[in-house]
C-alpha cells in the first residue's frame, strides 16, 4: 500500500471536482462473453460462481484506478483488493463474505469455499471496521440485467467499487453475462473500466492459461 501525492497527482482537478458532488459514484453495464469459461467449468465440475468471481478479481487487480481508496483526505492505492461478496443463506436472506484473493486460482478457490460455509452458518451484514482493501461483489443469477445501482455512504465517503453480474444467456451460439461497474468517479472513468472490461475478456477467452 502507498499514499497518492496529491499535489502532483495527474487526477487532482477531477478529484477535487468529483469529491464534492452529492452522489459520486457511477455505473456502467456491459456483457461479456463467457462460452468458454462455461465450457471449462462444466468439463471439469467446478463451480461457475467462483470461477467468475476469480476472474472479475484478477481483472480488477490489474487495474490500478480500482485499487485507489479515499481515506479522509488522502488517496491511497493497494497493492491487492479482495472479493467481499453477498451469500444466500437457506432462509433466503444474505450475507456479507469476504475472501482472500490469491493468484493461485486453486487456492482462492479453498479459501472462498470455506468462507462461504461459514457465512451461510453465521448472517453477518456488517463491514469490518477500517477496511477498504476490498471489492464489493453481488451475483444477480435471476435476472439478465441491463442496469443496477447501488447503496453508498456518503459520510463516511465510500470509495470501494462495486462488481455485478446477471443470469447468462444464449446469443448465436455464444453465452454472454450482464455485468455492471460502479465505481467513485474522483478515482475512476470511464476509460479505467472500459480497461478492465477489455482484460476480463481476454481472461475469460483463454480460461485455461489463468485458472
Amino acid at each position: 500500500m502507498r499514499f497518492i501525492d496529491m499535489e502532483n497527482w495527474k487526477r487532482k482537478k477531477h478529484y477535487s471536482y468529483f469529491r464534492e458532488l452529492d452522489y459520486p459514484h457511477f455505473g456502467i453495464c456491459g456483457y461479456v462473453d463467457v462460452t468458454e469459461l462455461q465450457k471449462r467449468v462444466k468439463s471439469r465440475g467446478e463451480s461457475f460462481f467462483l470461477a467468475f468471481m476469480y476472474t472479475a478479481v484478477k481483472a480488477a487487480n490489474e487495474i490500478e484506478e480500482l485499487r485507489y481508496r479515499i481515506r479522509e483526505e488522502s488517496v491511497l492505492v493497494h497493492d491487492r483488493v479482495n472479493p467481499s461478496f453477498t451469500v444466500m443463506s437457506d432462509e433466503e436472506v444474505f450475507s456479507f463474505c469476504t475472501a482472500s484473493f490469491y493468484d493461485s486460482y486453486k487456492e482462492f478457490c479453498l479459501c472462498a469455499s470455506r468462507e462461504i460455509e461459514l457465512a451461510k452458518r453465521n448472517v453477518d451484514i456488517e463491514d469490518e471496521p477500517g477496511r477498504d482493501d476490498l471489492l464489493y461483489i453481488t451475483c444477480i443469477p435471476w435476472i439478465s440485467f441491463t442496469g443496477i445501482t447501488h447503496p453508498v455512504h456518503m459520510s463516511p465517503v465510500d470509495s470501494i467499487p462495486r462488481i455485478s453480474w446477471g443470469k447468462y444467456f444464449e446469443e448465436n451460439g455464444r453465452v454472454k453475462l450482464p455485468l455492471s461497474v460502479q465505481a467513485h468517479h474522483a478515482l475512476v472513468d470511464g476509460a479505467h473500466v472500459g480497461r478492465y472490461f477489455v482484460r476480463l475478456q481476454e481472461i475469460l477467452d483463454g480460461p485455461d492459461r489463468y485458472l
